[in-house]
């Protein structure tokens, strides 16, 4: 049900007015993983344990005071700059009382946003599905602000045709140039390193290869999987949970912004291609013995999921119990349970 001004204050709604990032600019996840820990049947008492554990390991603090105003009229000024979060969260507040209702704001605003999508590594696009989810409009305006605060884009394209419709056809693609093979990064932030990848020459056209169609999310869906499922690497998480959150916001958009969203949101996983070191998804045949090995139910990983102080637990596990009751394949349960060690990991 919708949140209202005089709730009770818990854990979600303390972790709802802390910043967006922490230190060198890493997402704060906690808005986010408590709402999926809550879907996965948390408690208030979970909530708070893993609360309480996130702002003591992290560091986390409210966000920086105030600084100048986002005058509407020219309110892309300051977009990518972490300095206006605030401001961009008040403008966005603001915006919503204006305009009535989340659905309005979001057509207003969000298609100008689009080219952006990969703000803080995708997890602003994570906050506005998990608000959307979550049915709250003002986190919401909330999830706007810290969109257009950590505002990412990787280029437009360059007007060239699509290649394939298959969306792993455009990660093979990119494997395919020498110059992005050759790229070597380290530990450090993940958006960081789209960014860099999105500078060179040889990507530019990375965003024209996909061609859209109806069936464009399911087959992102499914390619996301095959990836994860064959290393469980941790960028190819990201593409698994990411689908999902792409999928709660397209509702919001008209058709034609919808394949701006797809194309876009794409785009940012072919970015972080390279990071991944390349790796091939699973061959049908290798898809159909990872479904036959046996998971344990959905309750058992829920239950793994929450008891976790690792925030990408909770998120793939509740991203991948969404994905299943859409798409019904059981590989979903099998990558969420070896992610929470209930099955052998990937290494064995």
């Amino acid at each position: 049900m919708p949140e209202t001004a005089d709730a009770p204050a818990d854990a979600l709604t303390r972790a709802r007015g802390l910043s967006a990032e922490f230190g060198e600019t890493l997402a704060n996840h906690a808005a986010m993983v408590l709402w999926a820990q809550r879907q996965l049947g948390g408690t208030e008492a979970e909530a708070r344990r893993f609360l309480s554990a996130y702002i003591r390991d992290n560091h986390l603090a409210p966000m920086l005071p105030l600084d100048e105003p986002i005058a509407r009229n020219d309110w892309t000024a300051r977009l990518g700059d972490r300095r206006a979060e605030a401001a961009y969260r008040k403008f966005f507040r603001d915006e919503l009382a204006r305009l009535g209702s989340a659905a309005t704001l979001q057509r207003h605003y969000l298609p100008r946003l689009l080219p952006g999508i990969a703000a803080s590594a995708l997890h602003a696009l994570m906050r506005l599905a998990y608000a959307q989810d979550s049915n709250s409009p003002a986190e919401v305006a909330e999830a706007l602000g810290y969109w257009a605060a950590t505002y990412l884009p990787l280029g437009q394209g360059v007007g060239a045709a699509p290649i394939t419709d298959r969306p792993a056809g455009v990660l093979l693609r990119v494997a395919e140039e020498p110059t992005l093979r050759a790229m070597e990064f380290d530990d450090g932030l993940l958006w960081h390193a789209m960014r860099r990848v999105a500078a060179m020459p040889a990507f530019a056209p990375v965003h024209d290869w996909l061609e859209v169609k109806p069936d464009t999310i399911r087959k992102m869906a499914q390619d996301s999987l095959m990836v994860f499922a064959a290393t469980g690497e941790f960028c190819a998480l990201h593409a698994v949970s990411g689908t999902h959150w792409l999928r709660l916001i397209l509702p919001v958009l008209d058709p034609a912004d919808q394949e701006r969203a797809i194309r876009f949101f794409w785009q940012a996983i072919a970015s972080v291609y390279p990071k991944m070191r390349f790796p091939l998804p699973l061959t049908p045949e290798e898809a159909e013995r990872q479904r036959s090995l046996p998971a344990p139910g959905w309750e058992e990983i829920a239950a793994r999921a929450r008891a976790s102080d690792e925030e990408h637990d909770v998120s793939i596990v509740y991203s991948a119990r969404c994905e299943e009751a859409v798409w019904g394949d059981p590989l979903y349960r099998v990558v969420a349970a070896r992610r929470v060690g209930l099955l052998p990991g990937w290494e064995n």
